[in-house]
């Protein structure tokens, strides 16, 4: 799940996997707005079925806090 997640995040933002990390934050290091942000967790639950609360979002600052996110669904 871990790297698919990373190849979501890649191509959602133009970048390669290997420029992006656990620790890589959406908005200081990708840049994101508030609009990258909903596409990305539009595009993150279309690929593993799930959804993602509104109110989670806020809490969802780096790759790693959306993996954490995604395993605790599990």
């Amino acid at each position: 799940m871990k790297e698919k997640l990373l190849e979501i995040i890649a191509e959602q933002f133009n970048k390669e996997v290997d420029e992006i990390d656990e620790n890589t934050s959406f908005v200081d290091d990708l840049n994101a707005d508030s609009i990258d942000i909903v596409e990305l967790i539009m595009s993150i639950e279309d690929e593993f079925d799930i959804e993602i609360n509104d109110e989670d979002l806020k809490d969802l600052e780096t790759i790693a806090d959306v993996f954490n996110y995604l395993e605790d669904l599990e």
